[in-house]
């Protein structure tokens, strides 16, 4: 969950940035926090204004030297953190938070760095670690059971052929230690009957991706921290990039800004005061413009709630992707 796609012609291209800037309005000053450093894109935008200060995180270290640049230039306003989103409580913030950034994909940089794994292409061991992470996807290939595979790619990939995949996976790896192209081959090979634009290894990479990197309870416990950290009339804004990271924003924006729904046969219930407002009711998607300049943009929606009230600490609007972090657990074996 690291920074935007890219494209090839330019050093950065931060998706959806004139939209960004438009919601969470760096021109009237304030404190931001930019959830996904990367490239640097938004924080470099942000920090063109006057009086603006923005606290960036990312937890890829590669970060370090762009920020460290950054730095220097902004020396009183800019403040980078090598942590995840889970981690953002643990900041220490004097003023009032004004806007929260989460770009939820990956830089091409990221995905040309054959040692990471990302890349159909890479030629070395499975790997896929954005940073501070325990384990790799290398060790998930090769130690989860054949079940534990099939929960990971049919709902962290939604791919429809998981039970076949992850059961010739289980077959092959008892030859040898699988690496990246010993996967891409076995997942052509299962799916070669079935017609695919893309490339047949997308959903089961997206899906180790998500798993070693606790993609799922990083957004999770990153949202429900923000919706504490951002002040009286400030943004939560998430740019993603699959349906998955979208249906989770989505869902908790809604719970924090919608009525519960009420059955018209049952007593009336006292409606509960919203701690925040839908700035978008549809997701913002890239213009055809931008398409054009940056054709991998075109997966992005964008996603916004403003904060109107208190807000109440409370997790359990989580429980709805209970399974989801379940699933996670399976790395407690490795």
């Amino acid at each position: 969950m690291n920074a935007t796609i890219l494209p090839e012609k330019t050093l950065h291209y931060p998706v959806l940035l004139n939209e960004v800037i438009n919601i969470i309005t760096p021109q009237n000053g304030g404190t931001f926090i930019d959830c996904t450093f990367g490239q640097g894109g938004y924080s470099k935008k942000i920090l063109e204004y006057p009086n603006t200060k923005v606290i960036a995180i990312d937890r890829d270290k590669n970060s370090l030297h762009i920020a460290s640049d950054l730095k220097k230039k902004f020396e009183d306003r800019f403040y980078f953190h090598n942590i995840k989103f889970s981690q953002i409580k643990d900041l220490k913030i004097d003023d009032e938070v004004k806007g929260i950034v989460f770009d939820l994909g990956y830089s091409l940089n990221q995905i040309k760095d054959l040692s990471r794994g990302l890349s159909f292409d890479s030629k070395g061991e499975l790997n896929m670690k954005m940073g501070l992470n325990d384990f790799s996807a290398k060790d998930v290939i090769n130690k989860l059971d054949q079940n534990e595979l099939e929960q990971i790619f049919k709902y962290f990939g939604e791919e429809k052929n998981s039970k076949l995949i992850s059961k010739k996976i289980v077959l092959e790896r008892q030859k040898k230690n699988l690496d990246t192209q010993d996967l891409v081959t076995i997942v052509k090979r299962t799916k070669k009957k079935y017609y695919t634009k893309t490339n047949p290894a997308t959903k089961v990479f997206q899906a180790l991706r998500i798993f070693v990197n606790k993609e799922i309870s990083e957004l999770t416990r990153g949202l429900k921290e923000s919706a504490n950290i951002v002040s009286q009339n400030g943004v939560i804004l998430t740019v993603s990039f699959h349906s998955l990271e979208d249906k989770i924003c989505k869902f908790f924006f809604n719970h924090l800004s919608k009525q519960d729904n009420v059955s018209r046969y049952l007593p009336e219930k006292k409606s509960k005061k919203m701690s925040f407002s839908l700035i978008t009711k549809k997701p913002v998607t890239p213009s055809s413009q931008e398409l054009k300049l940056n054709s991998p943009s075109r997966s992005a929606k964008l996603r916004a709630i403003k904060k109107i009230g208190t807000h109440e600490n409370n997790m359990n609007v989580f429980l709805k992707y209970e399974n989801l972090l379940n699933i996670e657990n399976f790395s407690k074996k490795l």
